[in-house]
């Protein structure tokens, strides 16, 4: 059993050998073979090796080859583009030889457009072989730009007439015409195509103007021009009056409809301007447009001034209305189309300047009329000066809007010196902005009518004076009938709300006249002051009563009685001379009764006491004592 054991285990030894025999030989293949798949490897490393080396230039001549081959086909495609134009060149020129009208707008700018195109391109080539062409290319653009420059200019002029009567559409209501839609299409497509081709010639930057805003300014503007020119004229010829002396009315120039026509004109003409050019030139080309008929408005206003200042006194309310209604025009345009405040401002100065100096020539004006005065009426009758000069502050109420700004831009008191109102002036129109915001023009304007009325009165009394020196009673009266025709057409008219808080200075002359009348009032009522001598004992009680006119008349003696008999005569006579002269004034109702009433406040109570004391002195034979209380009262009431 131990053997068979042996046994078997020596037989598996024995295949375990034999398994490890075979594994060995296998082994031994599998290196032999690996060396030799190492030995391929490297020969196929140096074959590719060998390859790369080869092909290498090969790929770099390959991709310049292509490089090559591309750019000979942009050079083919090229010269087939500029042999385009060159064969459709007798095509295009045909167009431009049959123009705009023929061939048609659209057609004839297509083809203008293609050749500028083909021209740049040509350009851009610079090849020597193009040279001909592009100069014949060149040709052709000038040509059709040219021609289409021609054809707007046509076609501006025969849709512009010569002139519109503006009143026509006035009186009607009806809006100024403007070129038709189908015109205004042709004419900006012409503009866009000429102002790109100017701007490209020119550089974007330029300050050059497009020929086509010279065509459209000319064309246009003579059209406004002519269409206001008879307006300009009326404007003029309505300021001779036929009575050189009449004062100016409100409306009665033409500078109202002047302007009015001249906004529609302006406004509509805009709007054919911002249907026909960019947004960047409306300003430039409807300042161009407007220029002529502006400086046709400046010659007039400037004729107008001279003529105001010839006759400053009557018609500077014709400045005042032509500065509200250039202003409101200003205003206008601005505010739709933001241009021509400046010109307007530049055209209207001279009328403005003459408004703003008025002021002080009327106040000049006021005292050489006065000065002038040679005589002076010897009843103390008002003089025409005074209702002249009110009757101009009345009418100023009437233009207060444009006195106002004129008031406002001068300041308060700028009339009293000539520099302050003609000095610092500008082109400008003056806008809330420019002036005091705590400026009230009525009220400045009404300091200068009360300004007004001193230096009419100072002035008058100062001539009075002179003319009339020492009869005081005649000034008073002159001065009080002036002062009353003023205070009369103040309450009657416009002034009256402007001058309620300044009319002291007319209590102030009111009183210098009444001190003036009364001055033979205190004359005569000398001789009623008496002097008492009284002694203690005599003296009455205090509380006795009044003493009567016969126990004053025993405590007299004779030569007392004299001269009281003397005091009732002069008085008298002094009495009835003032009584007679009162009648005899030249005064107004308002002023009879206010100088009667102070004669009567005066003397009356005067002459009652002194009758009270010594009516007696001629036991009522009424040879001294001609007056009783009642008398002298009825005599005081017919001065009234």
């Amino acid at each position: 059993m131990a053997v068979g054991l042996i046994n078997g285990r020596l037989a598996a030894d024995e295949e375990a050998r034999a398994e490890v025999d075979v594994l060995n030989s296998r082994l031994e293949k599998t290196s032999q073979l690996t060396k030799k798949i190492q030995a391929s490897l490297g020969r196929l490393d140096a074959t590719g090796k060998s390859v790369r080396d080869v092909a290498g230039p090969l790929s770099g001549e390959t991709k310049k080859l292509q490089v090559l081959g591309n750019n000979i086909d942009a050079v083919i495609a090229a010269i087939e583009k500029l042999r385009s134009p060159a064969d459709n060149k007798d095509d295009e020129e045909q167009i431009m030889r049959m123009g705009p009208e023929k061939a048609g707008l659209s057609n004839y700018l297509a083809s203008v457009k293609r050749l500028n195109k083909a021209l740049n391109d040509m350009k851009a080539s610079n090849l020597r072989s193009t040279q001909q062409t592009v100069a014949d290319l060149q040709r052709l653009v000038k040509t059709g730009n040219s021609q289409l420059e021609s054809s707007f200019d046509k076609l501006l002029r025969s849709e512009t007439p010569r002139a519109i009567e503006p009143l026509h559409y006035l009186t009607k209501n009806m809006p100024f015409p403007v070129l038709s839609q189908e015109k205004i299409t042709k004419l900006g497509l012409m503009n866009s195509y000429l102002t790109g081709v100017h701007q490209q010639n020119t550089g974007a930057g330029s300050s050059q103007e497009s020929p086509v805003i010279k065509i459209y300014a000319e064309v246009r503007s003579q059209y406004l021009l002519s269409t206001l020119g008879n307006l300009a004229t009326a404007s003029t010829n309505t300021a001779k009056k036929k009575t050189p002396e009449a004062v100016y009315r409100a409306g009665t120039n033409g500078m109202g409809t002047y302007a009015q026509a001249m906004e529609g004109l302006f406004l509509a003409e805009y709007d054919n301007i911002c249907s026909i050019f960019m947004r960047e030139d409306w300003g430039p080309v409807f300042q161009a447009t407007c220029q002529p008929a502006l400086v046709e408005l400046g010659r007039t206003l400037r004729e107008l001034s001279s003529h105001i200042k010839s006759h400053i006194t009557t018609d500077c309310f014709l400045a005042y209305e032509i500065v509200e209604i250039i202003s409101g025009l200003s205003n206008n345009l601005e505010s739709r189309t933001g241009e021509l405040k400046s010109s307007l401002a530049a055209a209207l100065k001279p009328i403005r300047e003459t408004a703003k100096s008025s002021l002080v020539d009327l106040l000049e004006e006021t005292k050489r009329q006065v000065n002038g005065l040679q005589s002076l009426p010897a009843d103390g009758a008002p003089t025409q000066l005074a209702s002249q000069t009110m009757q101009r502050l009345q009418s100023m109420v009437d233009f207060l809007r444009p006195i106002s700004s004129i008031m406002i831009s001068i300041g308060d008191g700028g009339w009293k010196s000539a520099a302050a109102s003609k000095g610092g002036a500008t082109d400008t129109i003056p806008s809330l902005a420019s002036f005091d915001v705590g400026a009230d023009g009525q009220e400045i304007f009404a300091h200068y009518c009360a300004d007004t009325i001193e230096t009419l009165l100072s002035s008058l009394d100062a001539r009075a004076r002179v003319l009339l020196q020492q009869k005081k009673a005649v000034i008073g009266v002159f001065l009080a009938n002036n002062v009353a025709i003023i205070e009369r057409m103040i309450n009657e008219s416009g002034l009256a709300t402007l001058l309620q808080s300044r009319l002291q200075v007319l209590d102030v002359w009111r009183k210098k006249a009444a001190a003036l009348y009364t001055e033979t009032c205190k004359e005569i009522s000398i001789h009623l002051f008496d002097t008492v001598h009284t002694s203690r004992t005599a003296r009455p009680g205090s509380g006795q009563g009044m003493v009567s006119s016969a126990s004053v008349m025993k405590g007299l003696s004779s030569k007392d009685r004299e001269k009281i008999k003397g005091m009732f005569t002069a008085f008298n006579s002094g009495f009835e001379d003032m009584v007679a002269r009162h009648k005899q004034f030249a005064m107004e109702k308002e002023v009879r009764q206010m100088l009667a009433q102070d004669v009567q406040h005066m003397l009356e109570p005067l002459y009652n006491r002194f009758w009270d004391r010594y009516h007696e002195i001629d036991k009522g034979k009424g040879k001294y004592v001609k007056y009783d209380k009642g008398s002298i009262a009825a005599v005081f009431r017919s001065l009234y």
